[in-house]
């Protein structure tokens, strides 16, 4: 089976689609803001996606995730501040840049009136590719995502995850450097979701920089190679994802029901951890040091409801922010 991003020589007609990139390629963003009239939803954002890498672009709704997303691909014009691709600048270039760049957004956007072979092939022409070669690199996408049997179907006959199987293969035509995906598995089923990620993870052993935006934890945690934490626009902490748990909140946490609030506030000053309301109890920080004194204590007091388990990021968003990433 070819590779996502095999590349081949530029044909004789020089389409821009066959062009081969910098083996390496790195998108930067630099300082960038978005204000619409007084209000800024993006604020100060800087960050570096190298390519074969997986960075993540985590926070709760509305925190300016998909304002930031269409900056880095054009569609949104910073206020200040601007995105380069190797040697391209987006606002100034961005037909050069667009090139090397695959975009999934949140919706399927397919045409309802065309097949799957149909749609990929219209798209094509985007990029150049036309004819024979236009039908040669359909077909082997449609191999690569698993879309043999369904290649004949119109969008309403496909179920979630086939859809956005058929939205990557589009936005992989190009043979893209930096993809893009936004929210890409929201609805999808399990089964849906474990063979997108099968997809995406091709896509970082080809060497391919990913941005990826989401607001499942497993998928974070299973993909990302790096973090940005986004709160109402500003990055307010990064780094790989278990060193921010660690960081931020520690190894392991407790759900707690039925004590007082003011004994469970004293033993956290005594233990010097974190304690807050969650759900129906209270969310307790194990320490890192010698963290079966403060178990045993709570186990003691016999409360109906007792749960000690991993920390995870949704513990780290509420740590930082008092908000769930829901």
């Amino acid at each position: 089976m070819r590779q996502f991003l095999s590349y081949t020589r530029r044909s004789q007609s020089g389409s821009a689609a066959n062009a081969m990139p910098s083996p390496s390629m790195s998108l930067v963003a630099h300082d960038l803001w978005k204000s619409y009239g007084d209000r800024s939803v993006v604020q100060n954002v800087s960050f570096t996606l190298q390519s074969g890498e997986i960075l993540g672009l985590l926070g709760p709704n509305g925190a300016g995730k998909t304002t930031t997303i269409g900056m880095l691909y054009g569609a949104v014009v910073p206020s200040q501040g601007f995105v380069q691709l190797d040697r391209w600048n987006i606002r100034t270039q961005s037909r050069q840049a667009r090139r090397y760049m695959g975009i999934v957004t949140q919706e399927d956007n397919l045409d309802p009136e065309l097949t799957v072979f149909e749609n990929l092939l219209f798209f094509a022409n985007y990029y150049h590719l036309t004819g024979k070669l236009a039908r040669l690199r359909v077909g082997e996408l449609i191999a690569q995502v698993g879309l043999e049997e369904h290649s004949k179907y119109v969008p309403d006959e496909l179920s979630g995850g086939l859809k956005r199987r058929t939205v990557l293969a589009r936005a992989l035509l190009n043979r893209p450097r930096i993809v893009f995906l936004d929210e890409p598995t929201t609805g999808l089923d399990p089964d849906a979701r474990q063979e997108f990620w099968k997809l995406v993870s091709q896509l970082k052993q080809d060497g391919c920089g990913v941005l990826l935006t989401t607001h499942y934890m497993d998928e974070v945690q299973r993909l990302c190679d790096r973090l940005l934490l986004l709160q109402q626009g500003q990055v307010i902490d990064q780094g790989t994802p278990s060193e921010l748990i660690e960081r931020i909140v520690g190894r392991e946490v407790v759900e707690i029901v039925g004590v007082s609030e003011s004994w469970l506030q004293q033993l956290a000053k005594v233990f010097e951890v974190w304690c807050r309301p969650f759900s129906s109890g209270y969310l307790l920080t194990l320490p890192l040091t010698n963290p079966e004194q403060l178990w045993q204590k709570l186990v003691e007091t016999q409360p109906p409801s007792l749960t000690r388990r991993r920390a995870n990021l949704e513990d780290v968003f509420l740590r930082l922010t008092g908000r769930s990433l829901q």
